[in-house]
């Protein structure tokens, strides 16, 4: 109706999905994000998770741990799993989307690559290291999902600048393909991989530090921000 509209000022937006039964995510899925790294192109999409924890608002603040020295940022187009399905098949697979959002797969590169017997797990999810935003766009008001801008900037640099299109697994492939072991749910978050761009890979790398400004954007999804602190 229009009459009960409340001032964007005025309100703070949470995150779209903010207790997922699952955050599964995506490494090396980009073409020009091995390029960078100089990594082959995986024959298979390389799975690892967040735990719900890690999730924070579109404009929330990120935590920069006392015990990493090495955080880094990460633009992903997420999917949001609206059908329950298990073994889906690929030409399937969207109906089982309910649409897309932006995410920042913060990552603490000396716990993920170094420590921890170079498991993943714990350098991706330390609370508020997957910030999620700032809505859900259903995927029928998204024209193509394998070509939108994807962005990142930090401090008001552009860091990031790619497009779906560089994707090496889309969108039908990875849903079918997580769907093979595990039983995919109505409010699972799928973060589809970043690409070039972040700072680990930067000569001499970047990190972030307390005080910077990270803004992830992705065309049609709009963008988020968010402060370390």
């Amino acid at each position: 109706s229009g009459q009960h509209r409340v001032p964007r000022g005025a309100a703070r937006l949470l995150a779209p999905v903010g207790d997922p039964q699952k955050v599964i995510c995506v490494g090396l899925n980009y073409h020009d994000h091995c390029q960078e790294q100089a990594a082959k192109v995986p024959r298979e999409p390389l799975i690892f998770s967040k735990f719900p924890s890690a999730i924070a608002g579109p404009f929330d603040d990120i935590v920069h741990p006392q015990d990493t020295s090495e955080l880094d940022w990460e633009v992903e187009l997420a999917a949001v799993i609206g059908k329950r399905g298990r073994h889906i098949e690929e030409s399937v697979a969207l109906e089982h989307v309910l649409g897309f959002t932006v995410a920042n797969d913060v990552s603490a590169r000396d716990w993920q690559m170094r420590r921890n017997g170079r498991q993943w797990l714990l350098g991706k999810t330390f609370d508020t290291f997957c910030p999620l935003g700032p809505a859900i766009v259903t995927r029928e008001a998204v024209p193509d999902v394998h070509n939108l801008w994807i962005r990142c900037s930090v401090n008001g640099q552009r860091m990031q600048d790619s497009n779906t299109q560089r994707l090496i697994f889309g969108v039908p492939a990875l849903v079918a393909w997580v769907s093979r072991f595990v039983t995919l749910v109505p409010g699972d978050v799928l973060l589809t991989g970043t690409p070039a761009g972040v700072g680990v890979f930067r000569k001499p790398p970047v990190f972030l530090k307390p005080g910077d400004e990270v803004q992830c954007e992705i065309e049609e999804l709009g963008a988020i921000c968010n402060r370390v602190v």
